[in-house]
């Protein structure tokens, strides 16, 4: 009776009692027996599942290592200098079997900063982190105030500074030899931080009871939707100066700036227009009760929930806009995209244009992926504010 009973006992000892070790195998045999439910009950309840699973997993590892030989194993990193420049021999004799990453390492400067000055990349790459850092404080919700504002001019004017020069011993460069990934942040940022009060402007004109406002953001947003974005860019560039006095001239830059915060605002606006529309009439109809002026009402009730409903529209166009930045490439403006274009198209490095397109589609990537995720945690965080 005692042996069972100590026998019973070590069989229900608690996990504190027993050793690290024995704690440790016991979590990875529960991960395990999960893992193992998991794909029986996703992957393979039944032998058409399992077929399908096996198939795809074959086409997968099939697919993975000839990624991952062409990628790495079989690439090429480097390549020495020649006399008229870089001897590309090494990858012309791969024939494809392999990457060329030496592209990458001989023209990462020119396809991130363009034809800056070389010895002044500094400025760019500190512009770059400025845009970084200036997208993590308008995440942070405790800037969400009249803090945020300043934020944005401060940035706008560090980045102007940096990038002309011209003051505080910093050499003038032209905005004609900007290019980059600079470029591509500074149309997208501006051009979005400008067009978002404006799509508010508008959605709140299409609502309107009068008639001279709403039918003329109608016509706004029907006009610049009715038309592609390039449409807009060479207008901006080859119209729009017809139209000037003579002597008078806008830069190019900012033409395609124009252009680009007027095609996203259009389209912003429409996201907006459904959020308001979401709104049950109650709340409108509760400020008025409460006394409420019109913008009061919007600005404190009605504009925080619409915003809060079109999240995830509002962050993709967000993401379509950042990434249609590229299409400057047709009025002579090289951001990101247009650079690695035009790295690929010299002589010792023809051929070689998938690997630039990889390096840029890394960069699209990685910030069209910060902006999704922050958004989902966003939600999550605005519906637990909700249940509580």
């Amino acid at each position: 009776m005692v042996d069972q009973a100590d026998h019973a006992d070590s069989r229900t000892a608690s996990p504190a009692r027993m050793t690290r070790p024995a704690c440790l195998m016991q979590r990875l045999l529960m991960r395990a027996a999960g893992l193992v439910g998991w794909m029986r009950a996703n992957l393979f309840y039944s032998w058409v599942a399992t077929a399908v699973t096996l198939v795809l997993a074959y086409a997968v590892a099939r697919i993975g290592i000839a990624l991952i030989d062409w990628a790495a194993l079989s690439a090429v990193w480097s390549v020495p200098a020649g006399p008229s420049g870089p001897d590309t021999a090494a990858c012309r004799a791969l024939e494809g079997a392999g990457a060329c990453w030496a592209i990458i390492t001989e023209k990462h400067r020119f396809v991130l900063f363009g034809t800056y000055p070389y010895e002044e990349h500094w400025r760019p790459a500190l512009c770059v982190l400025i845009f970084v850092a200036l997208y993590g404080a308008t995440a942070w919700r405790r800037l969400w105030n009249r803090t945020l504002p300043l934020v944005w001019a401060l940035a706008a004017v560090a980045v102007g500074v940096l990038m002309w020069g011209g003051v505080a011993g910093l050499s003038y460069v032209p905005n004609e030899r900007w290019g980059g990934l600079v470029i591509t942040l500074m149309l997208a940022t501006f051009g979005l931080a400008f067009a978002f009060p404006l799509a508010i402007l508008v959605a709140l004109g299409r609502r309107s009871s009068l008639p001279a406002i709403r039918m003329l953001c109608v016509l706004y947003v029907e006009l610049i939707r009715g038309v592609p974005l390039i449409s807009l860019l060479f207008m901006a560039s080859v119209v729009l100066p017809l139209f000037l006095p003579d002597g008078m001239t806008i830069d190019k830059l900012l033409r395609a700036q124009i252009a680009i915060t007027l095609f996203a605002g259009a389209y912003l606006a429409e996201v907006v227009r459904g959020g308001l529309q979401a709104i049950p009439k109650g709340q409108y109809e509760a400020a008025d009760v409460l006394g409420f002026g019109y913008w009061t009402k919007i600005r404190l009730i009605i504009l925080p929930q619409a915003l809060r409903i079109v999240i995830p529209p509002l962050v993709n166009t967000f993401i379509g806009i950042f990434k249609d930045t590229s299409l400057v490439l047709v009025i002579g403006i090289f951001d990101l995209l247009g650079a690695g274009k035009m790295a690929a198209m010299e002589p010792a490095w023809q051929g070689f244009a998938i690997e630039v397109f990889i390096f840029c589609g890394l960069v699209y990537f990685s910030f069209c992926f910060a902006m999704s995720r922050y958004s989902q945690r966003l939600e999550q965080d605005l519906r637990l504010h909700e249940t509580r």
